[in-house]
């Protein structure tokens, strides 16, 4: 009798979805491809192995072994009682996403460095204007908080632009691929915000990251500095963030934010000195980062079918 696996993601193309039923042949599995969660709930029963974004399907699925998401973050697979069985292995797609997030980091630090927002409106009145005083990433200090995946691959693309800086902030000191200047380590963060242009922020959601930039550390960054979040809404004290945005002294691009999505009545949505986009920095609307999500899972496959260790198994500790 064959093992049984569930695939719930419907962005596949047909062409990938051939592939994963391809491998799962081969090693003896039966890849059954349900879209809709409702459908997926139905065709638990006996389930090994399931690769899909929904935790309610995994508290589910009593035979359940090795939950793989798509996703890079993995905060919803974390409360107690998740998984219906115990010993579950949980993985991630976490280096699917740096390349679509960089360039979002990218384009959103253009955009308010060049004052495109206000751009936008003049030329929505029908105005010529081209007196805005603009700044550019040449000759700033950067601050990156997080240097995995995203982190490394926006450091490559800011590098172009040769900032004064580029600093990279992590807990094991490590500097990646040599892609930053220097790193320091979290205890270095008061020291080194006032002299920050641009910070930003790829963390995940860990009880060490949440609140990490509160109003103390808002109001060391020097006035005009920048900030860009790609990361999790829960590492920006988004009241304290406001209050600076409106009063004029910061600016910041937010793809995340505390809740999601953010209710129609939040102040953030007209407030000020804010480039707000719905979390799209590191969706599955780009076909490279899908078709990458793909190629990590059928790694992992094989690394699963061979009893041996997962590439990007996530540890529960420390939530990433």
């Amino acid at each position: 009798m064959k093992r049984k696996m569930i695939v719930s993601i419907a962005q596949l193309t047909g062409g990938q979805r051939e592939r994963i039923l391809a491998a799962a042949e081969r090693h003896g599995f039966e890849a059954l491809f349900l879209d809709r969660e409702e459908d997926a709930r139905q065709a638990l029963d006996g389930a090994e192995i399931l690769f899909s974004q929904s935790a309610a399907l995994a508290r589910h699925a009593p035979s359940l072994r090795w939950q793989c998401t798509p996703s890079a973050g993995v905060d919803h697979f974390l409360a107690p009682g998740t998984f219906a069985g115990p010993e579950v292995l949980l993985s991630n797609s976490s280096g699917a996403y740096g390349v679509t997030i960089a360039e979002h980091v990218i384009m959103v630090t253009l955009e308010i460095l060049r004052r495109q927002q206000d751009y936008t409106e003049i030329t929505a009145r029908r105005e010529w204007r081209r007196d805005l005083p603009v700044r550019s990433i040449r000759g700033s200090r950067i601050l990156m908080m997080g240097t995995g995946d995203i982190g490394q691959e926006a450091a490559l693309r800011l590098r172009a632009f040769s900032p004064a800086s580029l600093l990279g902030l992590n807990r094991s000191g490590r500097n990646p691929a040599q892609r930053f200047d220097r790193i320091l380590l979290p205890e270095d963060l008061e020291k080194v915000l006032p002299e920050t242009d641009l910070l930003i922020l790829s963390l995940p959601d860990t009880p060490e990251t949440r609140g990490v930039l509160d109003q103390k550390r808002l109001a060391l960054l020097p006035d005009g500095a920048v900030i860009v979040n790609v990361g999790r809404g829960s590492a920006i004290h988004q009241g304290a963030l406001e209050k600076e945005l409106r009063a004029g002294r910061l600016s910041a691009a937010l793809d995340v934010f505390e809740k999601e999505p953010l209710p129609q009545q939040d102040p953030m949505w007209d407030c000020p000195n804010l480039l707000l986009t719905p979390h799209v920095a590191g969706n599955m609307t780009l076909p490279y980062t899908l078709e990458r999500i793909v190629e990590l899972f059928l790694e992992d496959f094989e690394n699963y079918c061979a009893g041996r260790p997962l590439c990007r198994a996530v540890n529960p500790q420390k939530g990433y």
